[in-house]
């Protein structure tokens, strides 16, 4: 597992579901292209299982 996982959103929110809208901006992203690390954990990978059509993923 790595230390950290690296986040972008890479489709828009628009047309989503609100669950999906609420679990993007949890995850600290707001505009396109936008990235951000966070810990590489279960709380965190269980939410980018959810939005896993939104969002691409790297681990560092």
């Amino acid at each position: 597992m790595a230390e950290k996982l690296k986040i972008t959103l890479v489709k828009s929110t628009i047309g989503a579901i609100p669950k999906h809208k609420k679990t993007v901006e949890a995850l600290g992203l707001h505009k396109l292209y936008r990235t951000v690390e966070l810990p590489d954990n279960a709380a965190t990978r269980g939410m980018i299982a959810q939005v896993k059509h939104l969002v691409k993923v790297e681990e560092i």
